[in-house]
């Protein structure tokens, strides 16, 4: 995807460019402390990942045909917070904390057949809440006008995930209890944005980005239908858009 190449390649290239352009950045006021917190909010976009396999096996004697489902079309697009805050190192290097929380509402999704039936799955809402420490650097574009570029590495915590499944021709209700159990999964990330100052003190930012979250932690739920490894693999990229407020002390 051009996009998703364009945001690698702005991840990377902006702490470059960073560096070569040091030289231009402004002194920041001399009463300004090195210290900073920031709150944003925007979309979290799934851009790959299943949050289940495909898969061959039986339930109640009946065969059962499963399709995988992606991220996407079981959660569709939900809600990215964050607040974090970071130590300015010189004038263009920051070091930063934050926590990043995300959640997103289940649709009711077709899981495949069983039998003569069609069968639907009712996934629990997914829900993480992370922990991220990252180097930033900032570049010059104009006199209040900053782009900056970032990388993240971190932890995420993610609710445990049940999922009903539900077959209405072949009167099957089965609740596959703990499909993923509580984790904490590892996160990678990086982002690129723009930083506006507002004040002295108060500044507004956009910024986009990719981020990695491994899998969740699979229970057999499922255990002696042959569907056990339809949870396996749950790891996933997302595209995070948000916008937000950043207060330097």
């Amino acid at each position: 995807m051009q996009w998703r190449t364009f945001v690698v390649a702005m991840t990377v290239a902006m702490p470059m460019a960073a560096g070569s352009a040091a030289h231009a950045q402004t002194a920041a006021p001399a009463n300004l402390s090195p210290w900073s917190v920031d709150f944003a909010i925007g979309w979290d976009n799934s851009i790959s990942g299943n949050i289940n396999s495909s898969g061959i096996g039986q339930i109640n004697n009946q065969a059962v045909v499963i399709l995988k489902n992606s991220y996407d079309a079981v959660y569709g697009t939900g809600l990215h917070f964050k607040f974090g805050g970071g130590y300015m190192v010189d004038e263009v290097s920051e070091i930063r904390v934050g926590f990043t929380f995300q959640s997103l509402d289940a649709d009711l999704t077709p899981m495949g057949d069983i039998g003569v039936s069609r069968l639907y799955g009712q996934y629990d809402d997914y829900q993480s809440l992370g922990l991220d420490a990252g180097f930033r650097r900032y570049v010059d574009l104009s006199g209040k006008i900053r782009a900056y570029g970032e990388g993240t590495i971190g932890v995420a915590i993610i609710d445990e995930t049940d999922v009903i499944l539900v077959a209405p021709a072949a009167n099957l209700s089965q609740n596959a209890t703990d499909f993923y159990d509580k984790t904490a999964a590892f996160t990678l990330g990086g982002n690129a944005g723009v930083l506006i100052q507002t004040g002295e003190r108060i500044g507004v930012f956009g910024q986009v980005g990719l981020r990695w979250v491994s899998g969740m932690s699979a229970v057999d739920g499922l255990a002696g239908t042959g569907l056990e490894t339809i949870n396996d693999k749950s790891s996933r990229w997302t595209f995070p858009f948000i916008a937000g407020v950043r207060v330097q002390f």
